[in-house]
């Protein structure tokens, strides 16, 4: 989805406004977003996820081709985890499994949290 597209989302889902001003109130959200991460603040929006800005140590890397050691600099990352909300949107049959799983009793609380964070780590 580009920016246009979220615009013309905002545009028709709210009503009341113009075009142009959807694009303002979206250039808004988009800017305050970047001044926040910039300053190196998280941004939690409840029922979607986090935006955390991570900051990385130099460190030594390989080249893939020669296999010669290359220093790369240190850096900031931007980070998102999706909030457990938004999990169930993506992936809406683990949520049918689980209630499967608890109205038969068969699945441990342990195997459960170890399944998440395996798939937490992948992301």
């Amino acid at each position: 989805m580009t920016k246009a597209e979220i615009i013309d989302a905002v545009y028709e889902k709210v009503g009341g406004f113009s075009k142009k001003e959807a694009a303002e109130i979206v250039e808004a959200v988009f800017d305050t977003m970047k001044e926040v991460l910039a300053g190196g603040d998280k941004i939690k929006i409840s029922g979607f996820g986090n935006f955390v800005v991570r900051d990385k140590k130099q460190r030594i890397g390989r080249n893939p081709q020669t296999g010669a050691p290359i220093p790369i600099s240190a850096r900031r990352v931007l980070t998102f985890k999706p909030s457990q909300v938004l999990k169930m949107v993506l992936n809406p049959h683990k949520d049918k499994q689980r209630q499967a799983d608890s109205e038969s009793g068969s699945a441990s609380i342990g195997s459960e949290s170890r399944t998440e964070t395996d798939s937490d780590s992948s992301l």
